[in-house]
């Protein structure tokens, strides 16, 4: 079983650390220009110049594919930023506090899980003009109750603990019991958790970008790729084998990274 559990993190790091690779070339090097249209080589297959061939605009597949990682890492960075400082608020706050306060608030992220996510990242960027910023908004503020709710039953599993109790009997004050002694012990949840909603972005960026409401062209989004290439998917089918491998390979990666750091943490458990 160990070793399982050293294969889902090994490969989750390398499938993770492989597209963070390709995302930090992409910011110095390209083979082509991302965004120049050469319409006199529009779909061309894989070749020497070309190594995932070419789109309807004769844009070079790879090097938007390598620019998009750099939406894909962007977007998942930032909502994940903003559903972790959501939820370490509310599920700290809950269940530190209980009581009133920790009904109010649970019921709270319980009313925001009752609506189907998608649906709520598609008013909120519909409501306003599409953009990164609308998309990484709308995805933070829907992974904030995954964050909450188990950063809430991590503080309560800690809250009573011996080595709490010892804290408060020295004279440590909230913060410090809050920050130095429950946190540091729940962490490898909340790294679960951040890795699972990592990949939950990526799937949601792609998606709206997918429908037109997430990143606009002709910056190059892995969603918006496969929106453009479907009318092309017999006499090109590189055109959407390429993004459609990259999201899945980096979904992937990050849910095995997930995975390992879980069992991880049970083994050490």
């Amino acid at each position: 079983m160990n070793r399982k559990y050293s294969l889902s993190l090994v490969l989750g790091m390398t499938f993770v650390s492989l597209l963070l690779a390709i995302m930090l070339i992409s910011l110095f090097y390209t083979p082509h220009a991302v965004n120049v249209m050469k319409i006199a080589d529009r779909l061309q297959g894989p070749s020497w110049n070309h190594w995932l061939g070419t789109d309807n605009f004769g844009r070079d597949v790879l090097s938007r594919v390598m620019v998009g990682a750099q939406t894909a890492f962007m977007v998942g960075a930032v909502s994940v930023g903003i559903g972790l400082t959501g939820g370490l608020i509310i599920g700290t706050l809950a269940g530190y506090a209980g009581k009133w306060l920790d009904e109010l608030l649970m019921r709270g992220t319980d009313a925001l899980l009752a609506f189907p996510g998608i649906l709520i990242a598609l008013l909120l960027v519909t409501i306003y003009q599409p953009s990164m910023f609308q998309t990484m908004l709308a995805i933070g503020i829907l992974s904030i109750p995954s964050f909450a709710r188990v950063i809430r039953s991590g503080v309560l599993q800690h809250r009573g603990a011996e080595y709490v109790k010892a804290a408060r009997g020295i004279g440590a004050g909230h913060m410090n019991i809050i920050f130095i002694q429950i946190l540091p012990n729940i962490a490898s949840s909340i790294v679960t958790t951040a890795a699972l909603s990592f990949s939950t972005a990526i799937l949601v960026e792609a998606a709206l970008s997918y429908l037109g409401l997430g990143v606009q062209p002709p910056d190059p989004s892995w969603g918006r790729m496969l929106n453009e290439s479907q009318s092309f998917l017999g006499k090109a089918p590189w055109f959407t084998l390429a993004p459609g491998l990259v999201i899945t390979l980096t979904v992937l990666g990050f849910n095995l990274l997930s995975d390992g750091v879980r069992d991880v943490r049970d083994k050490r458990g």
